[in-house]
């Protein structure tokens, strides 16, 4: 498995998020043309005060969020709009290399999906992918950026059968 989730709410047991995420994930590989077993992301799906503490001690944001991610590698480019670098495994670790790590809060994830009209099972698999993709050193940062990882974002969705959540109604 490409995913290896740790659940930490109880909650998170009305989906099966371990599929959603693996999913997710292997289209976001797919998509760069790196092979899954090359690579392992850590999944904590947690809660919004868990998610809160994580945002607050990452990124002095002492508030809940969807999602969060850690990239174990900085492939960021260098210029705004270019892709970014491609991961190398490491061949000294034994076994898949770390992608990275991905936290994802409940509630919030619930709350945003209701308040969508989005299924919730769309909404995660948009969210676990859009945090792959900042595994992968992409951002939406800089305008350049985000254009190019939304564009990413949507095409593979689209793939997936998913509609594009950058164009969905808000209310």
């Amino acid at each position: 498995m490409l995913t290896d989730l740790m659940i930490e709410e109880a909650a998170w047991e009305a989906v099966d998020l371990e599929e959603i995420a693996e999913r997710a994930a292997l289209a976001a590989l797919a998509h760069h043309e790196l092979a899954p077993a090359d690579w392992e992301i850590a999944v904590l799906a947690c809660n919004d005060a868990r998610i809160a503490e994580l945002n607050a001690e990452f990124r002095e944001k002492p508030t809940p969020t969807n999602v969060l991610s850690w990239p174990a590698e900085d492939l960021a480019p260098d210029e705004a709009g270019e892709a970014p670098y491609a991961p190398t495994p490491d061949p000294m670790e034994p076994g898949a290399t770390p992608l990275g790590d991905i936290a994802i809060a409940w509630e919030t994830c619930l709350r945003e999906a209701e308040a969508g009209g989005i299924p919730l099972t769309d909404h995660l698999t948009h969210l676990i992918l859009h945090a792959t993709l900042h595994l992968l050193g992409y951002d939406h940062i800089r305008d350049e950026d985000a254009t190019l990882m939304e564009t990413i974002e949507t095409g593979i969705l689209g793939k997936m059968g998913i509609p594009d959540p950058y164009s969905r109604d808000a209310g």
